[in-house]
């Protein structure tokens, strides 16, 4: 099964970054990349996505903010572009920005509803397939290989069930991760068959239910940031709108992934060699920024 469909949420209200974020979505906050070139948080994602093979993105706004996109992936008029000539780069860049354009539509969520409501407002742009979720205020990256690549590659391998990148965490990070209990795959340790996802779990349920083959004490296994989603997270999600079934006022897509793995199975693919930079709040978009244009 080749993964042609990712999906990107920005519609949050970046609240932890205000007063910033009034004036400036934090997912278009500017990052520089190891080569030098300054660009939006978000437009990682479409570059690694595209180093993926994915071939069609939907990008998750809130109301009027697919305008805010559209209008810089159309990048800058003529005499802006005539400028860019002396940066042979940037304007490279400013092509490709065009072209990214023609591969991003948008779905609005119009309540902030919780992250698993804003999924759910993807259904009729996976259309049946399966799609890459990654987390708009995290970015990835992997060597030699993108880690979203990494996980799609699972699709041929996971007969048809949802995967979620995980890594290791420690008892001060369960309360901010989904975690995860299962048993390694023979054929390829890193893969797991899950027997539970707890999200945010307190550290002494997390050592009484939350255990995978081989880990350090205190260590645990924790969503990574990106999902493949099978079709059914949608039906499944529905569901949950229909019933209002929510946790702390919110329709969360952990709930939805556990219902999931209740009923058709659920893998997780463990991630050794990438790396995840947290963008969500300033302290960590301080120190994201560096390592992100440091590290190779």
């Amino acid at each position: 099964m080749i993964i042609r469909k990712a999906v990107i949420p920005i519609a949050g209200l970046g609240t932890r970054h205000f007063p910033a974020s009034h004036a400036v979505k934090k997912e278009m906050f500017p990052v520089v990349g190891q080569d030098g070139i300054a660009r939006a948080l978000f437009h990682y994602h479409l570059l690694e996505l595209d180093a993926a093979g994915i071939e069609e993105i939907c990008i998750i706004v809130q109301p009027g903010e697919d305008a805010t996109v559209k209008h810089y992936l159309s990048g800058p008029d003529a005499g802006y572009l005539k400028r860019l000539e002396k940066y042979p780069a940037l304007l490279r860049e400013a092509e490709q920005m065009r072209k990214f354009a023609e591969r991003v539509t948008f779905a609005v969520q119009h309540q902030q509803e919780g992250y698993g409501h804003a999924v759910y407002q993807t259904k009729n742009f996976a259309s049946g397939e399966m799609v890459l979720l990654g987390l708009g205020d995290h970015l990835f990256r992997g060597s030699p290989v993108s880690p979203y690549r990494e996980l799609a590659d699972m699709a041929k391998v996971s007969g048809g069930k949802s995967v979620s990148a995980v890594n290791r965490i420690s008892a001060g990070e369960l309360k901010g991760y989904g975690t995860i209990a299962g048993k390694r795959r023979a054929e390829n340790q890193r893969l797991i068959d899950i027997s539970l996802i707890i999200e945010k779990p307190a550290v002494a349920v997390a050592q009484e239910k939350l255990h995978v083959d081989d880990l350090p004490p205190e260590t645990w296994l924790g969503w990574f940031g990106m999902h493949l989603l099978a079709p059914s997270i949608y039906d499944i999600l529905g569901e949950m709108i229909r019933d209002n079934t929510r946790d702390n006022g919110e329709f969360q897509l952990t709930r939805a992934q556990e219902i999931q793995r209740q009923r058709h199975g659920y893998l997780a693919l463990e991630m050794t060699g990438a790396q995840r930079f947290d963008f969500g709040v300033p302290d960590d978009f301080v120190a994201s920024v560096q390592a992100f244009r440091q590290t190779a």
